[in-house]
């Protein structure tokens, strides 16, 4: 059987801000994984500088993450369990499904550091 592209229906802002999520989960200087639940919680999310910012050695363009600060993506992202709901807007916690969820937006918004 075919995997269905986007099964939980999140929208655009909802998927730019998951794909970032999960980047930023890649990283072990800013995020924490609890070995119990699978949980991965953000400790630092980026501000930009100027019209992007940095994870590790990808550059994102700050109009690509309108949502990473944005309470009501966060919120419908737990509500789809893919964050759990006691997270923090400042310390986002992904889930085991939040962390492996397919946005197709990796290529399209992280891209190469130059510098």
């Amino acid at each position: 059987m075919v995997r269905k592209h986007n099964p939980l229906g999140l929208n655009k802002l909802q998927l730019k801000t998951l794909t970032l999520l999960q980047e930023l989960a890649r990283h072990p200087e800013i995020a924490r994984t609890d070995t119990e639940t699978g949980n991965v919680t953000i400790d630092e999310l980026p501000h930009p500088h100027g019209n992007h910012f940095h994870i590790g050695r990808r550059v994102v363009m700050a109009s690509d993450a309108t949502g990473l600060h944005n309470p009501s993506v966060h919120l419908a992202l737990a509500r789809k369990g893919l964050l759990t709901p006691t997270g923090t807007i400042d310390a986002p916690t992904l889930t085991p499904a939040g962390l492996e969820y397919d946005t197709g937006l990796g290529n399209t918004i992280l891209h190469g550091s130059d510098h």
